[in-house]
């Protein structure tokens, strides 16, 4: 092999490029990466490809064994790295791990850290599918869930077992946007010798960073603002060096809930204007909240940015004086059908915004959480959890606020 081609073998391996210290946010999220190849391509190269040319037999033989640089992309690709480094830098974490999707970090975190017996203490107001993944499936291997309020520090406190391993929180929640205290959850947790986890989704490292307050372990669902124009799937596990090597990497490298390379560097291209886009969310959400709050056809504003919000103070010191992208409103009604039928008459009446799940766009997008994110729950449980029939979920996009607006008149002019 000739020594151009092994320098650029080794150009492969999981290396910063040589950025100075003490950076910024916005400077990391758009430099934090491998190191370019001997091309020296200025925006980062896409790997797409299943399996990396080894230079001789003893080579390969101590990268398989050791899982070092790269042989499969089961295992690791040059793309997928410099996204988990570029997401571990804004976090403030060692090291990050990206898989297939925000469930697919659930699930690669609870079959790293958990066995039969183990017990977890989860926030009953957590994204519907993570209910569903705690209660259903995991409870069929021996995993011990048990769900408390958001917001009551002591009700978690009581919930702590001798086999509790891990506290696992969402903050802000969807779609009501309660927000917990994380320093406080982080203190339970390591005085009962257990892990925090915090799904950082809806407030991004550019709002709060869940380590620097305590946490153990960020989650994140690449697939909202990381990205940021819906259009891949994505997950990543933010933690120790320690956590990601031992814990979780062996199981990706064994169970496959792998990121793709593609998906990878569209997430990575999309953090690069994470810290504007968030910032502009805020602006256009906290100018849309205050709006729903002067309407007379809305009986409850949920948005941390409000002085209203249960939460607000806690908010504003934990996410960096803003509210986010996200805000739910109620429609009220005599009975659930009604409350139902007038909600559904708000979503059928936009022309403008999109009718659908997903949220950190660009385009503004409205649901009805209670027959979509949180339609396999039983009504029982999504009373527990404040999402009634009547609530509408709006994640606001980057269009003029004003346009916003005039859409989600068309529907309220009419109740």
């Amino acid at each position: 092999m000739s020594a151009s081609s092994s320098c650029f073998l080794q150009t492969r391996n999981p290396i910063v490029s040589n950025l100075p210290p003490g950076l910024r946010p916005e400077t990391l999220a758009i430099r934090a990466a491998v190191a370019p190849s001997q091309y020296g391509e200025n925006s980062e190269t896409m790997y797409l490809t299943t399996g990396f040319v080894q230079p001789d037999a003893a080579t390969s033989a101590e990268r398989f064994a050791s899982g070092e640089g790269y042989t499969y992309a089961r295992t690791s690709n040059p793309t997928v790295t410099s996204f988990e480094q570029r997401l571990a830098a804004l976090e403030g974490a060692e090291a990050a791990i990206g898989t297939a999707s925000g469930m697919a970090a659930i699930l690669l975190m609870i079959m790293g850290l958990l066995k039969a017996g183990d017990h977890v203490v989860l926030s009953r107001s957590m994204f519907g599918s993570t209910l569903n993944l705690f209660a259903k499936e995991f409870g069929k291997f021996g995993v011990e869930t048990t769900f408390c309020s958001q917001t009551d520090v002591q009700e978690w406190r009581a919930a702590v077992r001798p086999n509790t391993r891990l506290l696992f929180a969402e903050t802000p929640t969807n779609p009501l946007t309660e927000v917990c205290d994380i320093a406080a959850l982080a203190d339970i947790a390591r005085k009962a010798g257990a892990l925090l986890a915090v799904d950082n989704a809806f407030a991004t490292p550019i709002l709060q960073k869940p380590l620097a307050l305590g946490a153990d372990i960020v989650m994140h669902s690449g697939t909202k603002y990381l990205d940021g124009q819906g259009r891949v799937m994505a997950g990543a596990l933010c933690a120790s060096s320690q956590l990601v090597t031992e814990k979780f990497a062996p199981v990706v490298r064994t169970a496959g809930m792998v990121l793709s390379p593609f998906n990878a560097w569209v997430v990575l291209k999309g953090l690069e204007t994470l810290s504007v886009r968030v910032k502009a969310h805020c602006e256009n959400t906290l100018a849309i909240a205050r709006w729903l709050e002067a309407q007379p056809q809305v009986a409850r504003v949920f948005y941390p940015g409000l002085p209203s919000h249960p939460q607000h103070e806690l908010a504003m010191r934990q996410q960096g004086g803003l509210g986010g992208g996200v805000v739910a409103f109620e429609l009220a009604g005599d009975t659930l059908e009604a409350a139902r039928a007038k909600a559904f008459h708000v979503l059928d009446s936009c022309r403008l915004l999109s009718l659908a799940t997903n949220l950190g766009d660009t385009k503004t997008i409205i649901s009805h959480p209670a027959t979509t994110s949180h339609g396999r729950l039983t009504e029982a449980q999504r009373q527990a959890a404040g999402i009634s029939q009547g609530v509408i979920r709006l994640a606001v996009g980057l269009e003029h606020p004003e346009d916003i607006q005039d859409d989600l008149l068309r529907g309220l002019r009419g109740l």
